[in-house]
């Protein structure tokens, strides 16, 4: 038998990276993520025989997987080499139990190896190191998978019945809408208050009223544009107007632990614009490395962690570096120690970090694409800044008497920046006030008096409903990112201004979940099993008594709703108005593109309108008749936009877009009609062809009257980059500036 070694990862991309590392006497496949998935039928779980899991390949990497072993069958010791987490533990014992039923087993020596960082050093001292593969990590994994599975598949089912076909439920995904719907009707119930503000101007600066007398003013106590006019008349009527009193403090601010995974995904989402796949997906290439002068370099530690410790080495590290490239005063006395405070965090040894500290932003920039700088330099800073010394900041606060009026307004500076030269923080730029001295008298320019009113709490951000679910237990900070790109995928959010806005199914799925299946949204519930994974990835949980209880109070709660819970219980809503053609009571329902209002008497009575609409709403008239009955035209909005409509609908169904939406440029492809805008369901605007659907020519940009000058296709389209604006062929893809072969 040969005594060549096979090494097993997830990612082709690391393999290669490794290969460079171990030589010839090593080959290193990847599995491309999960071998083995539940097959796709009730059964996969045996509930009734200690919950049983049957498996298959999956499909498209049976490739894989048989190649994996093939090449067992000539090596003498296998080297799982999986990423450092449940679910790399679980891909590890896949692969054993694959090469077991496949009898390429026995003959192999098995070793367990795992490292946060992929760089020579970490692997070789890995592979001298290594271990056997945890199977309480891997318990923890399949019972979550379990748990997703009896969920998903018992739920869901109900759902399509009773809300809509291709609806799901998820045992953290339904959580996380839940958070984002209860967001929503906190803002729609809110009533906004008024309150006044009153502000003195200087040449140099403003004020802010504080105080009449000795009655300190709150946020409400200016109510009202009387109460502001009479404060400013009286202030404005005072004879001098005094800097009766300076404030100064100063204060340190400490700097920030090093990123976790959550806290990665939340700075990414506020500092670079980064969604969190997105910050996901380039975190995963610098990990797996990039080639760095011929050679290819894992750049930072693993991106799926609680932890917000480094170890020894690191620390030293990032001392000598910070000692060498800022100044002896950025350096503490003593290397900074953080503890997690996330709840039983395990899944890593240490915070995520640059491997190597001296590769700096400024010379990787060489390397990298603009999104992979971007999140090295966040990477990098954070965890250099981490090791350095606070900043000082003195805060200084003028306080203004105009005779009883009392105005203040306050400054700072940066006496010493400390970490702040490593990992700018937008909150703390200087404030600067002119140089005054008590007993000073102030020319006031102006006193002014400004309406504003109480905002509704806002909607979730990425980073916000990250924040969010890490606070209260919810899954963990490597499935943030999936339960996200669900959410959007399922159409159950929209994004509006960087915001999730819930859509109209959404709505109804919460409804349906809270009457019948509370305890699965109930923040408190969810992160309780949590709280048992994590007992059994420690070894001290028992996954068949808490699958058990999980199954026996889901079983039944199923049972009971599916005998007696109607479509008409969920997905209608009855409403105080009568229905105008037959008097019955309208209902407001939800159909394939949202909600609207029909008559509870359907099918005999098929009385429907739009939300939007009311009874007592006149529809828009435009300047235009209809061109074919001469009636006249409305505007009405509908799923993808407004648009102009007969108003004898449904006699007369014309329609035809509003004229800002035809451009003046004619379609390539049929030459009868002009490009219009429109707008897709999902909110995203396009350009097609006006006479769809018997042209259906559709590009994604605003179209040009220019033809190619390569190809000659009719039109062009202009197209904005990040790096501006170009002009692009969609036909060929040639480009304003490119060379004509």
């Amino acid at each position: 038998m040969s005594e060549h070694k096979l090494v097993i990862v997830e990612s082709p991309t690391k393999a290669k990276t490794i290969q460079k590392f171990l030589g010839k006497d090593y080959t290193i496949l990847a599995t491309y993520g999960h071998i083995y998935e539940l097959i796709k039928k009730n059964n996969a779980i045996d509930t009734e025989h200690g919950f049983k899991m049957h498996y298959q390949v999956v499909d498209k990497n049976k490739k894989h997987v048989d190649n994996i072993t093939k090449s067992a069958a000539k090596c003498s010791q296998l080297i799982l080499a999986t990423d450092p987490d449940r679910e790399g533990e679980a891909i590890a014992w896949h692969v054993c139990e694959h090469l077991k039923s496949k009898k390429k087993y026995e003959h192999l020596t098995v070793h367990r190896c795992t490292f946060h960082q992929i760089t020579k050093k970490a692997i070789l001292e890995s592979i001298a190191n290594p271990q056997s593969i945890n199977m309480d990590l891997v318990d923890a994994q399949q019972t979550r998978r379990a748990m997703d599975f009896l969920l998903g598949y018992n739920i869901s089912p109900l759902m399509w019945r009773t809300i809509k076909p291709g609806t799901s439920a998820g045992r953290v995904q339904s959580p996380a809408l839940s958070l984002i719907v209860r967001r929503e009707q906190e803002r729609n119930a809110f009533e906004s208050q008024e309150y006044w503000k009153v502000t003195a101007k200087t040449s140099e600066m403003a004020l802010a009223l504080s105080a009449i007398g000795d009655n300190k003013l709150d946020k409400f106590s200016i109510q009202n544009q009387e109460e502001a006019e009479k404060i400013v008349s009286g202030a404005l009527a005072a004879k001098s107007a005094i800097l009766a009193n300076i404030e100064s403090k100063a204060r340190q601010r400490n700097p920030k632990p090093p990123f976790t995974t959550s806290t990665m995904q939340q700075e990414a989402a506020t500092r670079i614009n980064f969604p969190t796949a997105k910050t996901m997906k380039v975190a995963q290439e610098l990990y797996e490395g990039v080639n760095i002068d011929g050679t290819q370099t894992g750049l930072i530690t693993y991106m799926r962690t609680d932890s917000v410790s480094l170890s020894k080495e690191a620390i030293s590290d990032i001392r000598t570096m910070i000692t060498q490239n800022f100044s002896p005063k950025h350096l503490p006395d003593e290397p900074r120690l953080y503890k997690t405070k996330t709840k039983n965090a395990q899944e890593a040894h240490e915070a995520i970090r640059p491997s190597d500290a001296n590769l700096t932003p400024e010379y990787l920039k060489q390397f990298l694409s603009p999104d992979q700088l971007k999140l090295y330099q966040l990477i990098w800073s954070r965890a250099v800044s981490s090791q350095m010394v606070a900043a000082k900041i003195n805060t200084t606060t003028y306080f203004v008497e105009v005779d009883e009026y009392l105005f203040k307004t306050s400054g700072s500076t940066i006496e010493f920046p400390g970490f702040l030269d490593a990992y700018a923080d937008h909150d703390h730029t200087q404030t600067i006030l002119p140089r005054l001295s008590e007993g000073d008298t102030l020319n006031i320019t102006a006193i002014t008096p400004s309406q504003h009113f109480t905002e509704p709490p806002a909607r979730f951000t990425e980073a916000s409903i990250v924040k969010t679910l890490e606070e209260l237990g919810i899954g963990r900070p490597s499935t943030y990112a999936t339960i996200i790109s669900t959410l959007k995928k399922r159409a159950y959010v929209e994004m509006e201004n960087k915001q999730f806005a819930p859509t109209d199914i959404a709505d109804v799925i919460n409804k349906f979940l809270t009457l019948y299946f509370t305890d699965y949204i109930d923040y408190q519930f969810t992160a309780k099993m949590e709280d048992g994974l994590d007992d059994i990835s420690r070894g001290d949980g028992n996954k068949e008594q808490l699958l058990q209880a999980f199954w026996t109070d889901l079983h039944g709660t199923v049972e009971r709703v599916s005998k007696t819970v109607k479509r008409s219980d969920v997905a209608h809503e009855q409403l105080d108005e009568k229905c105008p053609e037959c008097d019955k009571n309208l209902v407001l329902k939800l159909g394939r593109h949202g909600k609207f209002i029909g008559c509870s008497g359907y099918p005999e009575c098929g009385y429907t309108r739009p939300l939007e609409d009311t009874p007592q709403a006149e529809p828009e008239i435009v300047d235009k008749k209809c061109p074919k009955c001469s009636s006249d035209l409305v505007k009405k909005h509908g799923p993808t936009g407004d648009f102009y409509g007969c108003s004898s609908y449904p006699e007369c169904k014309h329609i035809e877009p509003l004229p800002e939406n035809i451009t003046d440029v004619d379609c390539p492809k049929c030459n009868k009609n002009k490009i219009i805008k429109r707008k897709s369901k999902r909110g995203k605007i396009f350009y097609s062809c006006m006479g769809y659907p018997k042209c259906k020519y559709a590009i994604w940009n605003p179209p040009l009257k220019k033809s190619c000058p390569k190809c000659k296709w009719p039109i062009m389209t202009e197209k904005t980059l990040k790096s501006g604006t170009t002009v692009i062929c969609p036909e060929c893809g040639h480009k304003d500036g490119d060379d004509i072969d």
